[in-house]
């Protein structure tokens, strides 16, 4: 692809991000009556006026309009404040610190226990407001979520982080994630985003401790999480990081392959790079082999003998293929990450971008027909998770990685 053909495809990429995701989530899920989002919005785009508030997507609103702002302008400014208001003032834990986990629609806590994703997410998103808007109390606030997650989460012992805490931060017997997961104490998509949130932190706090820190998580996550005999992660640990499950979840390991990467570069650990680069070609490579369909697209489970065990086409995962595939490519040169980078996102544009409603589809069937709420409680265009951070995201991503 010539240089020209590259600025085309970042400019289909820009259309989608300015043209639909951005202005979708400014137009149907502000709460202009009780603050902050709506909770969900369903296929057919009805507003669920009276739905929970979930911290995951609150902090992921405030990533994403904190990044627009900082790289488009002060167009989307509002939005960033709106996102950073409404996580200080109804998800701040005032006593303990850090965010609860779930809000009903008038802003007070359904759930308050302290999933350490979620104070992930939220310092990920304060760390960006402070890159868009200079705000040091959003600086601030990063700085205590990591001094919580720390304090509270952290394994002295076996190093990584524990899955959840108490309101209070004490122990809990539940701490998973959702439903779907196993009740573990430790998991790879908890460090997967820990690691993510310390890499946007470090961009703009270059703390010693902070780094240490980054470091010895890039290196538990190469050690003990990603499986080096076969490329992808596993999923759900004990306290001594022995495995226990055998799925294989094809999104998380071509993001990862790309964050383990980032972490590392914005670190600026030589080894650990170098490290970390080969990691990436590696874990694209088995997704590559073994995770895509022959339409581009990528399956979203199986298990370790190689059966799958969800064919689904999850549109997170799709936007991650994406950016984990041109990585790649960028780091082997090898033309066959690159096609299928743009193969996903032809697929993209073609199955998943929700053409009648705007944003994105949230989940497809194997043959490439959207999921209906009757037919998966997953489907929406807005909920818990479903968010616009994974395809802003891919857009922000490609459009600097193409031009």
């Amino acid at each position: 692809m010539t240089p020209a053909n590259k600025n085309a495809w970042a400019a289909r990429i820009e259309k989608e991000l300015v043209g639909n995701i951005l202005p979708f989530w400014m137009h149907y899920t502000v709460d202009r009556e009780n603050g902050g989002f709506y909770g969900v919005v369903d296929c057919d785009l009805r507003v669920e006026r009276q739905s929970p508030r979930a911290a995951v997507i609150n902090a992921r609103i405030l990533w994403t309009y904190s990044a627009a702002c900082r790289l488009y302008g002060s167009r989307y400014r509002e939005m960033a404040n709106r996102a950073y208001d409404y996580v200080v003032r109804k998800f701040w834990d005032a006593e303990y610190g850090g965010v609860y986990w779930m809000l009903d629609y008038h802003g007070k806590p359904l759930s308050d226990r302290k999933q350490i994703y979620a104070q992930a997410f939220a310092a990920y998103g304060m760390a960006e407001y402070f890159r868009a808007t200079g705000n040091t109390d959003s600086l601030e606030c990063a700085r205590r979520l990591f001094h919580l997650i720390e304090k509270h989460s952290y394994d002295p012992v076996w190093k990584g982080y524990l899955e959840a805490r108490g309101r209070d931060w004490s122990a809990l017997a539940d701490m998973r994630l959702s439903e779907k997961d196993l009740n573990s104490p430790k998991s790879m998509n908890t460090h997967l985003h820990v690691m993510e949130a310390y890499t946007n932190l470090l961009r703009v706090w270059k703390d010693p401790e902070l780094q240490a820190k980054q470091k010895e998580l890039l290196e538990v996550t190469m050690d003990r999480i990603v499986n080096n005999s076969t490329g992808h992660f596993k999923l759900f640990f004990d306290n001594q990081w022995n495995s226990l499950s055998d799925r294989i979840s094809f999104g998380h390991d071509i993001e990862g392959s790309w964050l383990i990467l980032e972490a590392a570069e914005v670190l600026g650990d030589r080894p650990l790079i170098e490290r970390a680069r080969k990691l990436a070609v590696t874990m694209a490579g088995s997704v590559y082999k073994e995770g895509l369909d022959k339409d581009g697209s990528l399956f979203y489970e199986c298990n370790s003998k190689g059966v799958m065990t969800d064919p689904n086409k999850h549109w997170w995962a799709q936007a991650e293929a994406v950016v984990g595939f041109y990585n790649a490519y960028q780091v082997s040169g090898e033309r066959r990450f690159f096609d299928a980078s743009y193969r996903v996102w032809e697929y993209i544009e073609e199955k998943i971008v929700d053409n009648v409603h705007g944003e994105w589809h949230a989940k497809l069937k194997p043959a490439g027909t959207p999921y209906t709420a009757k037919e998966d409680g997953d489907a929406c265009l807005a909920g818990p998770w479903k968010c616009p951070y994974h395809n802003s995201r891919v857009c922000y991503e490609m459009i600097e990685r193409l031009r």
